[in-house]
């Protein structure tokens, strides 16, 4: 517990050089981008399209129809998840992406994938604000469950930077660990409630909650449009996941930290 409070302080200390990575990583995102920010929107854009064919298919199969709920739940949960995506793919190759610097200056190389993180962070800002202005506009009312919101957001971050951090380790001494990524996340939002309620799977339902992710994504999807939330237990379950992952994921980080530079 001693050297990982070190380790935060020394990261405190360093900043100034995780924002100017951040800073960095967003201007060569952007850099001769026809379309700028507007790309920020586009992968939120794409899942609530897909999830709301998904969703039409089931409601005629189900003889039911769409209603605005459908369209807002979508829509909420897809922002945060494309966040997660983006973060997980970034990060996980940031130490890959950044080896020059990785070999010659010496600096907390957490800086690289929480750098990666942070700049999705901005990308998941912009798609909520324009979320955000549509949901005021289509005249969706707000509910007090919306003051969950931020605790919800901020257990989600530190759930992605503990994989993130997990995962730009192992892609250093693993190289395979990009394909894996790849697959992972193309085959996770099957089994994470974006396109779905949870409840729709009845006894099934715990099991898809055990994903932390999951109740994450309900809670935020509730939190808006005023649906019960998920049991208590169950934010609990997510927090103490987050947690538990980022103490480890940074254990072992820094343990492997000394053989990086050999490994590039």
């Amino acid at each position: 517990m001693k050297g990982l409070k070190a380790w935060a302080a020394e990261l405190l200390r360093r900043r100034d050089l995780l924002f100017a990575v951040t800073a960095r990583e967003l201007k060569v995102k952007y850099k001769q981008s026809v379309m700028g920010v507007l790309w920020a929107v586009l992968m939120p854009v794409v899942i609530v399209s897909a999830g709301l064919l998904l969703r039409f298919a089931f409601a005629r199969v189900a003889g039911t129809t769409l209603g605005r709920n459908d369209l807002v739940l979508v829509a909420v949960k897809a922002a945060p998840w494309a966040f997660v995506v983006s973060s997980i793919r970034f990060a996980s190759l940031s130490l890959i992406a950044n080896s020059n610097l990785v070999t010659k200056i010496s600096m907390p190389r957490e800086i690289f994938p929480f750098a990666a993180i942070l700049s999705q962070l901005v990308d998941f800002g912009i798609a909520s604000a324009v979320l955000a202005v549509i949901l005021v506009i289509a005249g969706v009312p707000v509910h007090a469950t919306v003051l969950w919101i931020p605790l919800l957001v901020l257990v989600l971050i530190v759930l992605t930077a503990a994989v993130g951090l997990f995962l730009a380790a192992a892609a250093l001494f693993f190289r395979d660990v990009k394909y894996i990524v790849e697959i992972a996340l193309t085959f996770a939002i099957f089994f994470t409630p974006v396109f779905y309620e949870v409840e729709l799977f009845g006894r099934w339902a715990t099991v898809l909650l055990l994903n932390p992710v999951a109740p994450l994504l309900e809670g935020l999807g509730a939190a808006v449009t005023g649906r019960p939330m998920p049991q208590p237990i169950w934010f609990a379950w997510s927090a103490i996941a987050a947690a538990l992952s980022l103490y480890a994921a940074l254990t072992v980080f820094r343990r492997l930290d000394p053989y990086f530079a050999e490994s590039i």
